[in-house]
């Protein structure tokens, strides 16, 4: 038999399967999605078996060394999407693959078998290797086809488990525990001063399972040593044994009931029930304005879907995976939720992926990667505010998350819902089109108003003499709430203390040496810092250009805000939430539950409190700066605006108290912020898609975006050229290829940088002439001097 493998060596020369024969002792165990060992020229690497044959066409073929895998880690489905993903995004199906298995079964992995009963349930061959203890290496075993087989066998009854200890972060948690020995004596035998050894015998006996040894201790007030006593004289015996670690800290959810739908709900909710019930495919777009009530349509079509003996996956935006998003679903769903985002360690996500993998769980609620969960009965697949960009993955494979959404759709004929209060202007034209099934949800639950939306002149402020950055009315209204007892949102898409430093006298900016990008001073640590690679230097004391030391800052980010609010209301209780103060694990839901507790007035933030917050005292919520993507050189900008004010003014009045927004704009006359005074998404569509229109961008076009860079300027313009003219030779006269021109930032680490731009209708060929030019310099990329990145559906254009 022959094993198709994809070698864990990224390159274009070894982008498809080599062949390998299966030794004879593993033709039974070993099955497509297996992880195994193979021999690479001199090098012993992994690969993933994607296919088993009979025959090879080539005389010669070299055996696989070992299998890393009794249970595959990729399902045949997964195996299938990997291959169609690495067409559709023009990216090498061994990176398709790795996104699909967690980071800790891609580093080095030492193999062991661990015994999860007592070993006479073992088929006999087997037993012995477990005489004298409950694990045994994988190396230390006899490579006999009946002794595999049987331990593959053992395996599946849940017997034996094949344990993956990989180097460091990846290892398996296991915590001391104690019961009664099988070869206990009596209580009698311990003599009548040993008091404290009675006593605790007793308990562990009582207690009829094994104990935590830690949790013991603490409950019986015994110590260690009485317990080493009772061990050695053989009375109780100790063990090890695995536990998952728990990503969500040990709370405990408090069960709740599904809630009794309003009539809007009940429609909306109707044709995906339809769509469960008769086993059908169909991608849903659940427009429901903020409030409205989608979190409750999506729990009960999982619950309908889970009574079906199937599985769901629910995707949320990495910024608004709130504690609140966790808790609505492990509170109706309970431990049958498992939870993948990139807060959780590598252990975490490990141990959470194994979940998945073992079906000891049946919904997964995560960020963009939990679309890859290893189900093999999906009945839905929910993606919650769909028109948010952290779905769409920047590097290769540049995949996004709702393509493959309903690609595994239509592979276990199961809906699909897309919901958001402001969709993506291509998912609402698909839906208009009739390519997605709309379902409006227009109406707040019970009725509740929308926010009163106030957009304030911030021209005008000026001539008023207003130079803070709160206009008058924000400030009146802020101190409201406080005499009130309520709470404030205030938003501000900027982190850091000011946007850049500039000398007053010369105009000088203080730059990056390695990117074409200002520097962000960042108060707590007096530095300046680039957001885009990390480079870091002190605050200068002087201009390096003409040594004066008027050095301002200008603009405002979210810690000069937070030192402002201090002078300008001294009682208010501010937490801050930005990237700066939530680097550290668990500080996210530590400063939210702050928030929800009262224990502050104002929560101040960036993105990642525009969305997902439910806090019944927030009344007011301030946008300080909402021009702030409005001129950014993106076709997208309005879009992106209008979406991110919607979210963040449905942040207030979500409850019994009315709620107000205060945006503060220089351009207040501009469509995207004028339309949501009056939270009109479908009059906002149609101004939008006529600018779209006249522009000839998405969604009436498709576009591809490439990037070149390399670390001299000569070199990249002059492939950019060459790369320009060849698909302008090769492509149909219809399709329009813009460029080459320098990107928005040209220079990023050292590397200049170019980009070209192609829209197109129908263009058949287009895969297979941006496959040619990767293969054309693939020598250039492989040297590391050229890089060539193909987006076949760009959202960032820097």
């Amino acid at each position: 038999m022959i094993a198709k493998v994809i070698v864990d060596v990224p390159s274009s020369q070894t982008d498809r399967s080599f062949d390998y024969a299966i030794p004879e002792q593993w033709v039974d165990i070993i099955q497509e999605g297996t992880r195994v060992i193979v021999p690479f020229g001199p090098r012993k690497i992994q690969g993933f078996i994607v296919e088993i044959t009979e025959e090879s066409e080539f005389k010669q073929v070299k055996p696989i060394l070992e299998v890393l895998d009794v249970i595959p880690v990729l399902t045949a489905e997964l195996i299938r999407l990997g291959d169609w993903l690495s067409k559709q995004t023009l990216s090498f199906k061994l990176s398709a693959y790795q996104l699909m298995i967690p980071a800790a079964l891609r580093a080095k992995v030492t193999k062991e078998i661990h015994l999860l009963t007592d070993s006479v349930h073992l088929p006999k061959i087997i037993q012995p290797l477990f005489k004298m203890e409950n694990r045994i290496t994988w190396g230390a075993l006899n490579e006999n086809k009946l002794v595999l087989k049987a331990i593959q066998e053992a395996a599946r009854e849940g017997f034996l488990e094949i344990a993956y200890l990989v180097e460091e972060k990846g290892k398996k948690k296991t915590e001391r525990f104690v019961r009664v020995s099988g070869n206990r004596h009596q209580l009698d035998d311990i003599p009548a001063r040993a008091g404290k050894q009675k006593e605790l015998l007793t308990y562990i006996e009582e207690t009829k399972q094994p104990l935590k040894v830690t949790s013991l201790l603490e409950e019986t007030q015994m110590t260690r040593a009485t317990l080493t006593t009772l061990i050695k004289k053989g009375y109780v015996e100790e063990f090890e044994k695995e536990v998952y670690r728990d990503p969500l800290g040990g709370v405990e959810y408090e069960k709740t009931e599904p809630l009794q739908l309003t009539e809007k709900q009940s429609e909306a909710i109707a044709p995906i029930l339809d769509s469960l019930n008769q086993n059908m495919h169909d991608t849903f777009l659940l427009h429901g304005v903020t409030g409205s009530g989608k979190t409750e349509v999506y729990l009960q079509a999982i619950a309908k879907a889970l009574s079906q003996g199937r599985e769901a996956i629910v995707l949320v935006p990495e910024i608004s995976l709130t504690p609140q998003m966790v808790q609505r679903f492990k509170g109706r769903f309970g431990s049958q939720v498992a939870v993948f985002h990139s807060g959780l360690s590598m252990g975490e996500k490990y141990d959470e992926w194994r979940k998945i993998r073992r079906n000891e769980v049946r919904v997964v609620v995560g960020a963009r990667s939990a679309i890859f969960a290893p189900f093999t009965n999906v009945g839905i697949i929910i993606i919650d505010e769909e028109h948010e960009t952290s779905y769409k993955q920047e590097e290769n494979p540049r995949y996004h998350a709702r393509d493959v959404a309903i690609w595994r759709g239509k592979e276990h004929q199961c809906p699909v819902i897309l919901g958001s209060a402001t969709p993506s202007l291509e998912s609402y034209a698909r839906a208009i089109k009739g390519v997605y099934h709309l379902l409006p949800l227009t109406e707040r639950v019970n009725n509740r108003a929308m926010p009163t939306v106030n957009v304030v002149d911030m021209r005008e402020e000026l001539r008023q003499g207003n130079r803070s950055m709160f206009s008058n009315v924000l400030l009146e209204q802020l101190k409201d709430r406080l005499t009130k007892g309520e709470q404030a949102v205030l938003f501000l898409n900027r982190r850091g203390y000011s946007t850049f430093v500039m000398c007053r006298d010369c105009g000088y900016v203080a730059t990056c040496d390695h990117c074409d990008i200002s520097l962000t001073y960042h108060r707590t640590q007096h530095a300046l810092k680039c957001h885009y690679c990390g480079h870091e230097e002190k605050m200068p004391e002087t201009c390096s250009s003409c040594g004066s030391d008027h050095i301002r800052f200008f603009g405002s980010g979210t810690q000069k805000v937070e030192e402002e609010l201090t002078k300008v209301l001294p009682e208010a209780r501010v937490i801050r939430m930005d990237i700066d103060t939530t680097r550290r694990k668990g500080s996210h839901e530590k400063l939210l539950s702050a928030f929800g507790r009262g224990e502050a007035d104002i929560l101040l933030g960036t993105q990642m409190i525009a969305k997902g917050l439910d806090f019944p005292k927030i009344t007011l919520v301030g946008v300080l700066a909402a021009d702030s993507m409005l001129h950014i050189p993106d076709f997208r900008s309005a879009e992106r605006t209008f979406q991110l004010m919607e979210q963040v003014s449905g942040r207030a009045g979500r409850h019994d108290l009315a709620g107000e927004v205060i945006i503060q704009s220089y351009t207040p006359d501009h469509y995207s912020i004028e339309l949501v005074k009056a939270h009109d998404y479908e009059r906002f569509f149609q101004m939008e898609m006529s600018q779209r229109k006249v522009g000839v961008y998405p969604p009436y076009v498709y576009m591809v975006l490439l990037n070149i860079s390399h670390p001299e300027l000569t070199q990249v313009i002059h492939v950019s050229e060459k790369i320009v003219t060849f698909l302008k030779r090769e492509l149909s006269e219809q399709t329009v290829v813009l460029g080459p021109v320098a990107s928005p930032l040209a220079r990023i680490k050292d590397r200049y940088r170019y980009q070209c731009m192609i829209k197109y209708r129908n263009e058949s060929g287009l895969r297979k002439t941006l496959l040619e030019i990767q293969q054309h310099y693939i020598r250039e990329i492989n040297q590391g001097q050229l890089q060539i990145s193909i987006d076949m559906q760009p959202y960032m254009f820097t």
